[in-house]
């Protein structure tokens, strides 16, 4: 924890936590986009002349690197994910309403990056989704980590038990890791 945090004022907490989770959602949504984008070799200004951009693509997927490629391929398979399932269901609505719950933050605005969602629109549900997760965090979400963390790390048993959870979370995405490379025949 930093130590300026303790005893800061609700509106340092405030400023830290919404640029933290806007920084972040922003390069999620980017990230997504950019390889949803360039794995398909398609551009966001449309189609243009179908018989020139098929030569290309060929040109362009010789040159693409592996891990676009790589994207590309995992991004049609995670196509059907909670995040995708999110938007089709809820539209832009699941932008602000994926801050209010753990886990979905990454999920459904790197969905609204491979759907291109438009970006005014995507940006002004991201920031209404941003305050309520400032909001959360420079009042109760902050000082529920900060006592938790701190009497985790406050006996030996604590900071074990917070090793074994961190090695034990690095091995699962290993072996995470592995299979889908197995599965999906990539060396």
């Amino acid at each position: 924890m930093p130590a300026w945090t303790d005893g800061a004022p609700f509106w340092a907490l405030f400023a830290f936590f919404f640029a933290v989770v806007l920084v972040r959602t922003q390069a999620t949504y980017w990230l997504a986009r950019f390889a949803a984008t360039w794995s398909a070799g398609s551009s966001d200004e449309g189609d243009g002349d179908a018989g020139h951009r098929g030569a290309d693509d060929r040109g362009m997927a010789r040159r693409r690197p592996r891990w676009v490629l790589r994207a590309g391929a995992w991004l049609q398979r995670v196509s059907a994910g909670p995040g995708m399932r999110a938007i089709e269901r809820w539209g832009l609505l699941a932008v602000p309403a994926s801050f209010l719950a753990t886990g979905t933050k990454t999920a459904v605005n790197g969905a609204a990056g491979l759907l291109r969602m438009p970006f005014g629109r995507y940006t002004a549900a991201m920031v209404i989704g941003c305050l309520i997760h400032a909001t959360i965090y420079a009042t109760v979400g902050w000082a529920a980590w900060a006592a938790a963390l701190s009497a985790a790390t406050g006996s030996a048993w604590g900071a074990a038990v917070l090793g074994v959870l961190a090695v034990a979370v690095v091995v699962v995405l290993i072996r995470a890791l592995v299979r889908a490379r197995r599965r999906s025949g990539v060396r």
